[in-house]
Parts: C-alpha cells; sequence; structure tokens
C-alpha cells in the first residue's frame, strides 16, 4: 500500500474527505520525526512504537579493499511492531 492508497482507505473508513486525511496523515508523521528526533520516544499502544537510539563507534572494513575503516558513532531510529501488528501479521 502506498501513501495514496492508505489516504484513500483512511477517508473511507473515517468518513472525511481525502484532503483532509492527506493531511492528518502529515501531521502524524510530522509530529512522530520531530518527537524521535528530539530524542522522545513515540508508542501507539499494541500497533508500533518508534525510538532514537544511539549506535557507539565501531570497526568496519571496506568490503573491497579489505582495508579497517573506523565507523563513528551516530544516532539511529528503532521501530518496534506492537503485539496487534504482529498478530495481525501471522493472519
Amino acid at each position: 500500500m502506498n501513501k495514496t492508497e492508505l489516504v484513500d482507505a483512511v477517508a473511507e473508513g473515517s468518513g472525511v474527505s481525502k484532503k483532509d486525511a492527506g493531511a492528518v496523515i502529515d501531521a502524524m508523521f510530522d509530529v512522530v520525526m520531530s518527537s524521535v528526533g528530539s530524542g522522545e520516544k513515540v508508542t501507539i499502544p499494541g500497533v508500533i512504537s518508534f525510538e532514537q537510539v544511539d549506535r557507539k563507534a565501531r570497526k568496519g572494513f571496506n568490503p573491497q579493499t579489505k582495508e579497517p575503516i573506523d565507523i563513528p558513532a551516530s544516532k539511529a531510529v528503532k521501530i518496534t511492531a506492537g503485539s496487534r501488528l504482529k498478530a495481525a501479521a501471522k493472519g
């Protein structure tokens, strides 16, 4: 399902216009991105959670030259499926 199909499904399921449904979806993801970007965890109980995690610096290697390289510490996003989403995926 792409974004257009998601907007159509949300509009139909909620009885609002496609424009309004698209605006709500965009606003939701803007809030998730800004919250996770500032280090806050966002959880929709039973469905999904988003959180910022720190990755430690580590040693790696260039696969072409086999030369060792230092990979710096960074931040990443961890997305975890909730129990209801996992159950839906199982069928």
